[in-house]
């Protein structure tokens, strides 16, 4: 009980995907925020022996409750990480924005409070959804979103990656003027599993693309990866 586990499983390599939750460990059971410590192993069959083990990360509503509410505590309905899965829900099905979102939350409503255990004041509304996403501050939603997707997503060995800038519309001010400046998201796609497992905000005025997805290729420690850009990083000064 007493060995750090974490500095033992790094004396094994090479492991693999075999989870399997661990008996004990179990919280909130009969609960929606059900929780539990799993390894991942590697087993070689003809030896007989566990050859790789890891323990596995927070899960991603582990990692949404760590996001800090900005609301006041007066007249708060719903938890902020509730808010914050709901629409990470709907944009996995194809609900975009706003009313998207709202739509989404009122169409499985049953579902969603039957799954999450909502006691009181049903699903949260289109303003809810709306003011929450307006106000949570993006730089720490998206780091805990890259430390769940490192923990869970495994890029193997010459997987293909897609990295790319995207601007947000609605953020640009003053859009006649040659000090125009707005907010642009690069994420890291990764090609075969058709998921985003790591993204960066910025703003044109205080940094490139060019910078951040540099910046974010090193955050991730990628090993042997094939990466895909756009013409803007086919520049000599960047290959090394």
């Amino acid at each position: 009980m007493g060995v750090e586990f974490d500095k033992l499983a790094e004396k094994f390599n090479d492991w693999a995907k075999n989870d399997v939750g661990i008996k004990g460990t179990v919280k909130n059971y009969n609960s929606s925020q059900q929780n539990f410590v799993s390894i991942v192993s590697v087993f070689a069959c003809k030896r007989g022996l566990v050859v790789g083990i890891k323990i596995m990360g927070a899960n991603l509503i582990d990692q949404l409750k760590q996001v800090e509410d900005f609301r006041t505590k007066d007249g708060r309905r719903h938890p902020l990480w509730l808010v914050l899965l709901f629409v990470t829900m709907g944009t996995m099905n194809g609900y975009v924005g706003y009313r998207g979102w709202g739509d989404f939350v009122k169409r499985h409503s049953r579902v969603l409070i039957k799954k999450f255990g909502i006691q009181k004041h049903g699903v949260p509304s289109y303003s809810t959804i709306r003011r929450v996403v307006m106000g949570v501050e993006f730089d720490k939603l998206a780091e805990k979103f890259n430390d769940w997707a490192k923990n869970y997503v495994e890029i193997e060995e010459s997987e293909w990656c897609a990295l790319d800038g995207k601007s947000i519309k609605g953020t640009v001010k003053n859009y006649n003027s040659s000090q125009q400046n707005f907010v642009s998201i690069v994420s890291v796609f990764a090609c075969k599993r058709g998921l985003v497992v790591g993204m960066e905000k910025f703003e044109n005025h205080e940094t490139s693309e060019i910078q951040v997805v540099q910046d974010l290729i090193t955050a991730m420690d990628l090993q042997g990866v094939v990466f895909s850009f756009d013409s803007l990083h086919c520049q000599k000064k960047l290959v090394s």
